[in-house]
């Protein structure tokens, strides 16, 4: 682009207006900034090779160069950060945040605490506020994790629960128990 004037200041500062009407201003440790003809948007490009854009909507657009990392701030308040290795963290306005990381798991955080993860097989895993787990596998079973117990069920109805003393407590739906100890030793079993 032509130059149609150039103004040079006092602190080192030099300020180029472009025949199109955009300004271009160069630091003296190698900042530029540069505005649109309207002045509605604005690209600061730093001395160590970040970028900042002002968008016309207020979306700011900020490259950290050495961490090969884009945060955008959109007008709304929603946060989103592009990582080098492709995870992509969305901070919302209420506190939630959403991280998809390059497996394309999904995790979403929220405020009270509970986690949910998405995986890419179809498996989800909810954390609530106790500790206490919930896994939904894509075969159709689910299991319950608890300080107390793990259980999972099955299609079937089948129910196989593991207490944390070791002892083990299977339920089929045809109604017969199955009570194991801690060593695997059948302590019950009501056969029908």
């Amino acid at each position: 682009e032509e130059i149609q004037k150039e103004i040079a200041y006092p602190d080192g500062k030099v300020e180029k207006v472009l025949k199109n009407g955009c300004h271009l201003i160069f630091f003296p440790n190698g900042t530029w900034k540069k505005v649109s003809s309207d002045g509605k948007t604005v690209t600061i490009t730093f001395f160590n090779g970040d970028v900042k854009q002002v968008m016309p909507d207020q979306t700011v657009i900020y490259y950290y160069a050495d961490a090969k990392t884009t945060h955008t701030t959109y007008s709304d308040g929603l946060e989103v950060l592009q990582f080098s290795n492709g995870q992509i963290e969305k901070h919302y306005p209420d506190g939630r945040k959403e991280i998809t990381f390059p497996d394309q798991t999904i995790k979403n955080l929220f405020l009270d605490g509970q986690e949910e993860s998405i995986f890419p097989d179809g498996t989800i895993v909810r954390v609530q506020r106790d500790g206490s787990k919930t896994i939904e596998f894509n075969n159709g079973q689910r299991e319950l994790h608890t300080s107390q117990f793990k259980r999972r069920e099955y299609p079937d109805g089948t129910v196989k629960t593991v207490y944390m003393n070791g002892h083990q407590e299977t339920k089929y739906v045809s109604g017969r128990v199955r009570v194991k100890d801690k060593d695997g030793n059948i302590i019950m079993d009501t056969k029908l």
